[in-house]
């Protein structure tokens, strides 16, 4: 389906666009520290929020 150059060129760009995401995220860890306080409640509530709304789903189905 692919020929063997898009193959190698698609694994090399996955590989350095990881490398520069990890290092844009390191680079900036401080930071997300001091400006993104209590977002993992936010994520919790919005959890809860969809398993409520499956075990509606679920329980008058």
């Amino acid at each position: 389906m692919f020929s063997t150059g898009q193959l190698i060129f698609a694994v090399l760009f996955a590989i350095a666009f990881i490398a520069v995401m990890i290092y844009t995220y390191r680079k900036d860890l401080k930071l997300h520290k001091q400006n993104y306080k209590g977002t993992l409640w936010v994520l919790l509530a919005f959890l809860a929020f969809i398993g409520f709304i499956v075990a509606i789903k679920v329980i008058f189905k």
